[in-house]
């Protein structure tokens, strides 16, 4: 029998231990008809936390030694690592004032966000990847965001970095820069498109993670995603019409852009 898997492009999912990297493992793994998916966590307890299967590879990505034999053989490279500012023990909320936030020792965005992206990019680059899907996060243009006060770790800088990293690598990318994430359901509402974070001055700036999720396996699916970067955020359930066309939603994402460019 021939291998069936020859005509179906074997996609990594690196961070797929994490709230959105999981989700999109998960549509992966449930499309087998149309991917391989292979995911790439940081701990074994993460490996068992989402199957414990033989697809799913432990590395550091902050080593990039860790993360090759993770890349070969992958035709298509989602990255969804990302650093996590822990919140300070001892907060109050009763007694006003905010949480303060920190990140673990060698776990700081510049770490994760940019040396770790910046392995995993390397990485793929050198094994013949022919697509990279980065997410990053809105915000990006203003360097004074508050989410870059969180723990001193300036982690937009550091992924606006990555992704400029990825624009310039010459490897077909898309890169995606969602929203406020949410743990609601996806494929009900409407999405929308912008650019250099119009949306976030608007009233339309969240967005599911599984929405998210969603536009990462699609941009899989369509050469218009290629060398490519746009926003991302949804309107609120029951306003709109829920978003089934993708190709649709890639092409008003660039319309602009190819004006702009013209």
């Amino acid at each position: 029998m021939a291998d069936s898997s020859a005509a179906r492009p074997t996609v990594l999912v690196t961070g797929a231990g994490g709230r959105t990297g999981n989700i999109v493992y998960n549509k992966l793994k449930e499309r087998s008809d149309q991917f391989v998916v292979r995911g790439l966590v940081r701990t074994e307890e993460s490996k068992q936390k989402i199957g414990g299967g033989d697809d799913v590879y432990i590395a550091d990505i902050r080593d990039r030694d860790h993360l090759v034999p993770a890349v070969q053989g992958v035709d298509a490279l989602i990255i969804l690592t990302s650093a996590v500012p822990k919140m300070k023990p001892g907060f109050d909320p009763s007694k006003g004032g905010r949480p303060e936030f920190y990140y673990e020792d060698g776990m700081y965005p510049e770490q994760v966000d940019w040396i770790g992206q910046k392995n995993q990019i390397d990485t793929a680059k050198a094994a013949g990847v022919k697509h990279i899907v980065l997410v990053g996060s809105m915000g990006g243009t203003n360097p004074n965001h508050p989410l870059n006060s969180l723990g001193n770790g300036n982690i937009l800088v550091w992924k606006r970095k990555s992704e400029q990293y990825l624009a310039d690598s010459g490897v077909p990318y898309t890169i995606i820069r969602p929203g406020g994430l949410q743990d609601k359901d996806g494929g009900i509402r409407e999405l929308i498109v912008g650019k250099d974070d119009e949306l976030l001055q608007t009233d339309t700036k969240s967005i599911p993670r599984a929405d998210v999720a969603e536009v990462c396996v699609q941009a899989l699916q369509y050469e218009e995603t290629k060398f490519k970067a746009f926003d991302l955020a949804s309107k609120p359930e029951g306003t709109g019409t829920p978003t089934k066309d993708f190709k649709s939603l890639f092409s008003q994402a660039f319309t602009g852009e190819k004006a702009r460019q013209a």
